[in-house]
């Protein structure tokens, strides 16, 4: 069965990328587990915020790829930054990812994460057909 997806135009959130709700029938729900991007593919370690985002949304794509999907298939995500002055930031590089059809988000602040280095979490659910 193929997934439909509505994806409710936004206003004032798409300067920030995000969509106030996306509504889905059919498919099947992939619910991800939070995705970092402290090292890149070659193993190497990210200082970097912009890079470390970037990474993130790249590890998100390859969970998706595992379950069949990729990240057009993301209805919603919650993000944890370590640093609220790089918000616009990370809102812009989103952009990159996705240029229209936002997944619903919530972008938080956080204290702390499980390894120092991280500046970036992204966790996600998804919507893919069957």
């Amino acid at each position: 069965m193929a997934v439909k997806r509505e994806f409710l135009k936004p206003s004032w959130e798409a300067q920030f990328t995000y969509s106030p709700a996306v509504i889905t029938d059919g498919g099947r729900v992939v619910w991800l587990a939070g995705q970092v991007g402290i090292v890149d593919d070659d193993g190497k370690p990210i200082t970097d915020f912009d890079a470390q985002v970037r990474q993130a949304f790249r590890n998100v794509g390859k969970v998706l790829a595992r379950a069949g999907g990729t990240l057009k298939d993301l209805v919603s995500m919650t993000v944890f930054i370590s640093d609220a002055r790089k918000s616009q930031r990370f809102t812009t590089i989103r952009g990159e990812f996705f240029p229209d059809n936002f997944p619903a988000s919530a972008l938080i602040t956080a204290a702390g994460f499980a390894a120092p280095e991280i500046m970036v979490e992204i966790q996600s659910v998804a919507v893919i057909d069957k």
